[in-house]
């Protein structure tokens, strides 16, 4: 198992941990001691002059993960304090264990009251991955105490009150500086909200018997720049323009020619041999001007555009598209097309208002464009990303990208992907329309719909992270260009 390439739901980790155990012989004690050690030679490496630490334990094996690195650090000359619950209910037999060791050791357990200690670095190991509600009482108490520490706080598997399935926090959870999981890394703290609780994720894999890993299959993919490489080879020396493929873009309603031009613009910059524009006509001499590569044209009814379509390999409609009559004749011109399609923007919207399978396509809704094309709330798709971005792809017969921190790549049938990649100055107006672009330049090269919206997302992340480097507040959609022509060489 690759640790930085999969991602594991939940039942697989609890699958994994019981199967190791099993093999093991010794009901997880090994494993314990493993992740505990783990956790404390993490903490050095993270913060080499702590010398008061302050460990947090549930009654769970988490919590006895905490005690084994309790005891390490107490064994290394350190200062240590650890707080349990006074609410917390029995411990497990793993953590009671752990307990006898630390004490031992010649450690002490003392309940939570009001306030942390001093320290230089607080452990979280409250919860695990077991938790998929909102802390109440007094764990409520304690992370609201642990966020209001000025010490970092290392959290062992997972941040307390994050799910690690979904991603969600319903409640109250831990903001850790850094998450240590062990085994494998879970889904949930890659993409939503969990993203603002994980800090730095690391994971310490252990070593564990081969027989723990039969029959445990990761749930997503982690994307990161080294996918793009056997996507992405070197073009042939005795190459043409057509070979590039050409992409329409079809959008640029009165008042929003921008939109599509920005998706022109991508596309072009996204390796596309051609790129032509079907857009109301006051656009025309603006996009001329500012990108003379492209081809616009003035398309004021539907014979226009079906002149245009026959000539293209992808269409890219949406951006700046509207909901007008116009906009309406567009859209269903294009989806009759038979053409490849990458759907964004208001053609999400039109497809939400009269939805039909668009097998082949590329649907690259932002949550809210998801809650619509589902029937639901935007609140229910960033609950759970997975199985919103897999409903969406079940029910259109399409690929689907669902944009945002940690965007997901799903499509029927396949297993989903996460993009490791963007930031939140990416945020603005037009960012989307350069997605739009480059996936439609993608997919004109020759690249299937999954591959070419997961390479797609995961090159407008990239091209953000590098535009990003002189600051994110003030990122515009074109300062990614440049840096995008570069992630698209990766051969460089």
């Amino acid at each position: 198992m690759s640790e930085l390439a999969e991602l594991f739901d939940v039942a697989a980790a609890r699958q994994l941990d019981a199967q190791a155990s099993t093999a093991l012989g010794d009901a997880g004690a090994s494993l314990m001691e493993q992740a505990g050690t783990a956790a404390w030679q993490c903490l050095l490496q993270r913060w080499p002059q702590a010398q008061r630490v302050c460990v947090l334990v549930g009654a769970g094996n988490n919590g006895g993960d905490g005690l084994v690195l309790a005891r390490l650090a107490l064994q290394a000359g350190r200062s240590v304090q650890v707080l349990r619950l006074s609410d917390e209910g029995a411990p497990s037999t793993l953590s009671q264990r752990m307990r006898a060791q630390y004490a031992a050791a010649g450690g002490s357990l003392a309940v939570f009251e009001e306030a942390l200690p001093c320290a230089d670095v607080v452990v979280d190991g409250l919860f695990g991955i077991g938790l998929n509600r909102a802390p109440a009482g007094e764990a409520e108490r304690v992370i609201t105490a642990m966020n209001h520490a000025t010490a970092p706080v290392l959290a062992l598997d997972v941040p307390s009150g994050v799910d690690a399935q979904t991603g969600q926090v319903a409640g109250t959870a831990v903001r850790a500086a850094c998450t240590l999981q062990f085994i494998v890394a879970h889904q949930g703290l890659y993409t939503g909200n969990a993203l603002e609780y994980t800090g730095e994720r690391q994971l310490a894999a252990l070593t564990l018997p081969p027989a723990a890993e039969a029959d445990v299959a990761p749930s997503a993919d982690l994307w990161q720049a080294n996918r793009l490489r056997a996507l992405l080879p070197p073009r042939r020396v005795n190459t043409h323009k057509g070979e590039s493929g050409h992409v329409l873009c079809v959008g640029g309603n009165l008042g929003s020619g921008g939109a599509v031009m920005l998706a022109a613009e991508a596309a072009l910059r996204g390796g596309a041999g051609l790129v032509s524009v079907a857009t109301q006509p006051p656009h025309v001499a603006p996009l001329l001007c500012r990108l003379p590569e492209a081809m616009p044209h003035a398309v004021q009814d539907s014979a226009e555009l079906q002149r245009l379509l026959p000539r293209a390999k992808v269409v890219a409609v949406g951006p700046g598209l509207g909901q007008d009559d116009w906009a309406r004749e567009c859209w269903r011109l294009a989806r009759a097309s038979g053409l490849p399609l990458v759907v964004d923007a208001d053609a999400l919207n039109l497809l939400a208002a009269d939805p039909l399978p668009l097998p082949d396509g590329v649907l690259t809704p932002h949550p809210g464009e998801a809650a619509r094309l589902l029937g639901c709330t935007t609140a229910q798709v960033q609950a759970d990303r997975f199985t919103a971005a897999q409903h969406l792809a079940e029910r259109y017969d399409a690929v689907v990208v669902l944009k945002g921190a940690g965007t997901v790549v799903a499509a029927p049938h396949a297993r989903p992907r996460v993009i490791a990649a963007g930031n939140p100055g990416m945020a603005v107006g037009g960012m989307g329309d350069l997605l739009t672009g480059i996936i439609a330049a993608l997919r004109a090269q020759g690249l299937g719909a999954f591959d070419a919206a997961s390479a797609g997302a995961l090159l407008h992340g990239l091209a953000g992270d590098d535009a990003a480097v002189e600051g994110q507040r003030g990122l515009l959609p074109t300062d990614l260009l440049v840096p995008l022509r570069r992630r698209l060489n990766p051969e460089l």
